[in-house]
Protein backbone atom coordinates (compact mmCIF):
# COMPACT_ATOMS: atom_id res chain seq x y z
CA UNK A 1 0.00 0.00 0.00
CA UNK A 2 1.41 2.60 -1.27
CA UNK A 3 1.80 6.62 0.86
CA UNK A 4 1.99 8.04 -2.56
CA UNK A 5 -1.33 9.87 -3.40
CA UNK A 6 -2.31 9.05 -6.90
CA UNK A 7 -3.36 11.79 -9.10
CA UNK A 8 -7.14 11.98 -8.54
CA UNK A 9 -9.43 10.27 -11.74
CA UNK A 10 -12.51 11.75 -13.06
CA UNK A 11 -15.66 9.54 -13.19
CA UNK A 12 -18.27 11.85 -15.89
CA UNK A 13 -21.68 10.38 -16.21
CA UNK A 14 -23.80 12.77 -18.19
CA UNK A 15 -23.58 16.11 -16.40
CA UNK A 16 -22.53 14.49 -13.01
CA UNK A 17 -18.79 14.60 -12.30
CA UNK A 18 -17.67 11.81 -9.40
CA UNK A 19 -13.84 13.41 -8.56
CA UNK A 20 -12.45 13.35 -5.03
CA UNK A 21 -11.12 17.12 -5.21
CA UNK A 22 -14.36 17.85 -7.17
CA UNK A 23 -17.81 18.93 -5.99
CA UNK A 24 -19.46 16.93 -4.08
CA UNK A 25 -21.80 14.09 -6.39
CA UNK A 26 -25.27 12.51 -5.06
CA UNK A 27 -26.17 9.01 -5.82
CA UNK A 28 -30.15 8.58 -4.39
CA UNK A 29 -32.83 6.52 -5.08
CA UNK A 30 -34.87 3.94 -4.00
CA UNK A 31 -33.21 0.38 -2.58
CA UNK A 32 -35.54 -2.34 -4.74
CA UNK A 33 -37.60 -1.20 -8.12
CA UNK A 34 -40.69 -1.83 -6.29
CA UNK A 35 -43.01 -1.08 -9.22
CA UNK A 36 -42.28 1.79 -12.26
CA UNK A 37 -44.47 4.26 -10.38
CA UNK A 38 -42.91 4.61 -7.58
CA UNK A 39 -39.33 5.06 -9.63
CA UNK A 40 -40.72 7.53 -11.40
CA UNK A 41 -42.24 9.02 -8.14
CA UNK A 42 -38.71 9.16 -6.39
CA UNK A 43 -37.22 10.34 -9.71
CA UNK A 44 -39.29 13.16 -10.35
CA UNK A 45 -39.15 14.27 -6.78
CA UNK A 46 -35.38 13.60 -6.39
CA UNK A 47 -34.53 15.52 -10.36
CA UNK A 48 -36.10 19.03 -9.16
CA UNK A 49 -35.14 18.85 -5.26
CA UNK A 50 -31.61 18.32 -7.04
CA UNK A 51 -32.51 20.94 -10.05
CA UNK A 52 -33.38 23.67 -7.11
CA UNK A 53 -30.24 22.85 -5.64
CA UNK A 54 -28.29 22.96 -8.74
CA UNK A 55 -26.65 20.10 -8.46
CA UNK A 56 -27.05 16.95 -10.74
CA UNK A 57 -27.27 13.24 -9.97
CA UNK A 58 -27.10 9.63 -10.64
CA UNK A 59 -30.69 7.88 -9.99
CA UNK A 60 -30.12 4.45 -8.72
CA UNK A 61 -32.41 1.28 -8.12
CA UNK A 62 -31.83 -2.54 -7.75
CA UNK A 63 -33.83 -4.44 -10.35
CA UNK A 64 -33.03 -8.00 -8.15
CA UNK A 65 -31.88 -7.98 -4.27
CA UNK A 66 -30.37 -11.00 -4.65
CA UNK A 67 -29.24 -11.39 -1.56
CA UNK A 68 -31.88 -10.88 0.63
CA UNK A 69 -31.71 -12.38 4.01
CA UNK A 70 -35.13 -14.34 3.80
CA UNK A 71 -36.44 -16.98 0.77
CA UNK A 72 -39.58 -14.63 1.16
CA UNK A 73 -38.02 -11.47 1.00
CA UNK A 74 -38.76 -9.03 -1.90
CA UNK A 75 -36.79 -8.87 -4.85
CA UNK A 76 -38.01 -7.13 -7.84
CA UNK A 77 -38.93 -7.60 -11.24
CA UNK A 78 -36.26 -9.64 -12.15
CA UNK A 79 -33.76 -8.98 -15.12
CA UNK A 80 -35.19 -8.45 -18.53
CA UNK A 81 -38.89 -6.33 -17.25
CA UNK A 82 -36.76 -4.48 -14.44
CA UNK A 83 -34.32 -3.73 -17.05
CA UNK A 84 -36.88 -2.17 -18.86
CA UNK A 85 -38.44 0.03 -16.56
CA UNK A 86 -34.85 1.14 -15.52
CA UNK A 87 -34.64 2.38 -19.10
CA UNK A 88 -37.44 3.84 -19.38
CA UNK A 89 -37.22 5.92 -16.30
CA UNK A 90 -33.97 6.89 -17.97
CA UNK A 91 -35.54 8.18 -20.52
CA UNK A 92 -37.93 10.08 -19.56
CA UNK A 93 -36.47 11.81 -16.64
CA UNK A 94 -33.35 12.33 -18.16
CA UNK A 95 -30.98 11.39 -15.92
CA UNK A 96 -28.32 8.98 -15.52
CA UNK A 97 -29.11 5.66 -13.72
CA UNK A 98 -27.13 3.28 -11.99
CA UNK A 99 -27.87 -0.57 -10.73
CA UNK A 100 -26.70 -3.70 -9.36
CA UNK A 101 -25.61 -6.60 -11.42
CA UNK A 102 -24.85 -10.02 -9.96
CA UNK A 103 -23.51 -12.40 -12.50
CA UNK A 104 -20.75 -12.03 -14.83
CA UNK A 105 -23.49 -12.99 -17.70
CA UNK A 106 -25.85 -10.18 -16.74
CA UNK A 107 -23.26 -6.95 -17.37
CA UNK A 108 -23.38 -6.89 -20.93
CA UNK A 109 -26.92 -6.66 -20.75
CA UNK A 110 -26.88 -4.08 -18.15
CA UNK A 111 -24.57 -2.01 -19.72
CA UNK A 112 -27.18 -1.36 -22.63
CA UNK A 113 -29.91 -0.12 -20.60
CA UNK A 114 -28.00 2.03 -17.66
CA UNK A 115 -24.75 4.30 -17.24
CA UNK A 116 -22.90 2.72 -14.34
CA UNK A 117 -22.54 -1.03 -13.57
CA UNK A 118 -22.38 -1.21 -9.81
CA UNK A 119 -20.62 -4.39 -8.18
CA UNK A 120 -22.34 -5.90 -4.73
CA UNK A 121 -20.36 -5.56 -1.62
CA UNK A 122 -20.87 -9.28 -1.07
CA UNK A 123 -19.34 -9.83 -4.63
CA UNK A 124 -16.78 -6.93 -4.90
CA UNK A 125 -13.97 -10.34 -4.70
CA UNK A 126 -15.68 -12.08 -7.88
CA UNK A 127 -13.35 -11.80 -10.52
CA UNK A 128 -15.30 -12.75 -13.83
CA UNK A 129 -17.88 -10.44 -12.30
CA UNK A 130 -15.64 -7.54 -12.13
CA UNK A 131 -14.00 -8.73 -15.73
CA UNK A 132 -17.45 -9.09 -17.02
CA UNK A 133 -18.33 -5.50 -15.81
CA UNK A 134 -14.90 -3.64 -16.47
CA UNK A 135 -15.50 -4.98 -20.30
CA UNK A 136 -18.48 -3.26 -21.15
CA UNK A 137 -16.54 0.25 -20.67
CA UNK A 138 -19.40 1.80 -18.74
CA UNK A 139 -18.13 3.04 -15.20
CA UNK A 140 -17.90 0.41 -12.30
CA UNK A 141 -18.71 1.14 -8.88
CA UNK A 142 -17.40 -1.35 -6.58
CA UNK A 143 -19.12 -1.81 -2.92
CA UNK A 144 -16.52 -2.66 -0.32
CA UNK A 145 -17.37 -5.93 0.95
CA UNK A 146 -17.94 -5.90 4.86
CA UNK A 147 -15.51 -8.11 5.50
CA UNK A 148 -12.25 -6.66 3.85
CA UNK A 149 -9.93 -4.07 4.86
CA UNK A 150 -9.78 -0.99 3.09
CA UNK A 151 -6.58 -2.15 1.36
CA UNK A 152 -7.77 -5.00 0.09
CA UNK A 153 -10.12 -3.30 -2.24
CA UNK A 154 -7.70 -2.32 -4.45
CA UNK A 155 -6.95 -6.00 -5.60
CA UNK A 156 -10.91 -5.45 -7.20
CA UNK A 157 -10.06 -2.21 -8.46
CA UNK A 158 -6.77 -3.71 -10.25
CA UNK A 159 -9.10 -6.72 -11.52
CA UNK A 160 -11.14 -3.45 -13.05
CA UNK A 161 -8.08 -2.03 -14.19
CA UNK A 162 -7.08 -5.12 -15.80
CA UNK A 163 -9.48 -4.56 -18.74
CA UNK A 164 -8.25 -0.94 -19.70
CA UNK A 165 -11.18 0.23 -17.93
CA UNK A 166 -10.09 3.42 -15.48
CA UNK A 167 -13.93 4.55 -15.02
CA UNK A 168 -14.04 3.08 -11.48
CA UNK A 169 -15.79 4.25 -8.49
CA UNK A 170 -15.17 2.54 -4.73
CA UNK A 171 -17.80 2.47 -2.43
CA UNK A 172 -17.44 2.47 1.67
CA UNK A 173 -20.56 0.40 2.79
CA UNK A 174 -19.37 -0.06 6.51
CA UNK A 175 -17.75 -3.12 8.29
CA UNK A 176 -18.82 -6.23 9.77
CA UNK A 177 -18.44 -5.81 13.15
CA UNK A 178 -19.89 -8.76 15.84
CA UNK A 179 -22.71 -10.25 14.85
CA UNK A 180 -25.48 -8.01 13.39
CA UNK A 181 -23.65 -4.61 13.59
CA UNK A 182 -21.50 -2.38 11.23
CA UNK A 183 -19.21 0.11 12.13
CA UNK A 184 -18.09 2.71 9.80
CA UNK A 185 -13.82 3.40 9.82
CA UNK A 186 -13.61 6.69 8.17
CA UNK A 187 -9.80 5.82 7.49
CA UNK A 188 -10.87 3.66 4.81
CA UNK A 189 -12.09 6.74 2.86
CA UNK A 190 -8.65 8.30 2.78
CA UNK A 191 -6.29 4.82 2.56
CA UNK A 192 -9.06 4.49 -0.69
CA UNK A 193 -8.79 7.67 -1.80
CA UNK A 194 -4.91 7.46 -2.24
CA UNK A 195 -5.37 5.46 -4.98
CA UNK A 196 -7.10 8.51 -7.05
CA UNK A 197 -10.32 7.16 -8.22
CA UNK A 198 -13.44 8.58 -6.32
CA UNK A 199 -14.43 7.28 -3.01
CA UNK A 200 -17.83 7.38 -2.41
CA UNK A 201 -19.56 6.80 0.90
CA UNK A 202 -22.90 5.05 1.09
CA UNK A 203 -24.92 6.70 3.70
CA UNK A 204 -27.78 4.31 4.37
CA UNK A 205 -26.60 0.54 3.61
CA UNK A 206 -23.34 1.50 6.61
CA UNK A 207 -26.18 1.71 8.99
CA UNK A 208 -28.20 -1.45 8.53
CA UNK A 209 -27.89 -3.67 11.35
CA UNK A 210 -28.05 -7.21 9.03
CA UNK A 211 -30.49 -9.53 10.06
CA UNK A 212 -31.40 -7.59 12.77
CA UNK A 213 -35.34 -8.30 12.51
CA UNK A 214 -34.76 -12.41 12.13
CA UNK A 215 -36.12 -12.57 9.15
CA UNK A 216 -34.97 -9.06 7.44
CA UNK A 217 -32.04 -6.63 8.14
CA UNK A 218 -32.81 -3.93 10.59
CA UNK A 219 -31.27 -0.26 10.64
CA UNK A 220 -30.45 2.91 12.29
CA UNK A 221 -31.60 5.62 9.82
CA UNK A 222 -30.85 8.15 12.49
CA UNK A 223 -27.44 7.83 12.01
CA UNK A 224 -26.96 8.11 8.74
CA UNK A 225 -26.88 12.05 8.53
CA UNK A 226 -24.08 12.63 11.49
CA UNK A 227 -21.80 9.78 9.99
CA UNK A 228 -22.28 11.50 6.23
CA UNK A 229 -20.95 14.60 7.98
CA UNK A 230 -18.10 12.54 8.96
CA UNK A 231 -17.45 10.52 5.35
CA UNK A 232 -17.92 14.27 3.58
CA UNK A 233 -15.73 16.28 5.94
CA UNK A 234 -12.65 13.63 4.65
CA UNK A 235 -13.52 14.73 1.27
CA UNK A 236 -14.90 12.13 -1.00
CA UNK A 237 -16.53 12.27 -4.12
CA UNK A 238 -19.93 11.43 -3.94
CA UNK A 239 -22.50 10.19 -1.29
CA UNK A 240 -24.54 7.29 -2.21
CA UNK A 241 -28.29 7.37 -0.32
CA UNK A 242 -31.12 4.84 -0.43
CA UNK A 243 -34.45 7.15 0.03
CA UNK A 244 -38.70 6.18 0.04
CA UNK A 245 -41.35 8.29 0.29
CA UNK A 246 -42.61 6.41 3.23
CA UNK A 247 -38.93 3.90 4.05
CA UNK A 248 -41.81 2.18 7.08
CA UNK A 249 -43.70 0.93 4.14
CA UNK A 250 -40.54 -0.07 1.73
CA UNK A 251 -39.92 -3.71 0.73
CA UNK A 252 -36.37 -3.87 0.64
CA UNK A 253 -33.96 -1.96 3.34
CA UNK A 254 -36.90 0.64 5.03
CA UNK A 255 -35.22 0.45 8.28
CA UNK A 256 -31.81 2.74 7.07
CA UNK A 257 -33.71 4.55 3.85
CA UNK A 258 -34.23 8.00 4.01
CA UNK A 259 -37.38 9.58 3.72
CA UNK A 260 -37.70 11.22 0.53
CA UNK A 261 -38.66 14.84 1.96
CA UNK A 262 -35.51 14.90 3.92
CA UNK A 263 -33.20 14.25 1.07
CA UNK A 264 -32.81 18.44 0.04
CA UNK A 265 -31.72 19.49 3.87
CA UNK A 266 -29.46 16.49 3.94
CA UNK A 267 -27.88 17.66 0.24
CA UNK A 268 -27.93 21.34 1.41
CA UNK A 269 -25.69 19.82 4.17
CA UNK A 270 -23.29 18.00 2.63
CA UNK A 271 -22.62 19.97 0.11
CA UNK A 272 -21.82 23.21 2.83
CA UNK A 273 -19.56 20.72 4.49
CA UNK A 274 -17.92 19.71 1.01
CA UNK A 275 -17.03 23.44 -0.11
CA UNK A 276 -15.50 24.25 3.53
CA UNK A 277 -13.29 21.32 3.42
CA UNK A 278 -12.01 21.17 -0.20
CA UNK A 279 -11.83 25.27 -0.41
CA UNK A 280 -9.87 24.75 3.01
CA UNK A 281 -7.70 21.99 1.33
CA UNK A 282 -7.16 24.18 -1.89
CA UNK A 283 -6.11 27.29 0.13
CA UNK A 284 -3.39 25.19 1.97
CA UNK A 285 -1.95 24.45 -1.15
Amino acid sequence: MSSTAAKPVAVKVGSVVFRNDGPLAFIAGPCSLESEALLLKVGRSLKASFARLGIPFVLKCSFDKANRTSIDSFRGPGLRKGLEILARAREQLQVPVLTDVHEAGQAELVARHVDILQVPAFLCRQTDLLLACGRTGKPVNIKKGQFLAPWDMLNAVRKVESTGNRQIMVTERGTSFGYGNLVVDMRSLEIMRQWGYPVVYDATHSVQLPGGLGHATDGQRHYAVPLSRGAVAVGIAGLFLETHPDPRKALSDGPNSVFLKDVPALVTTMRRIDALVKDHGRTRA
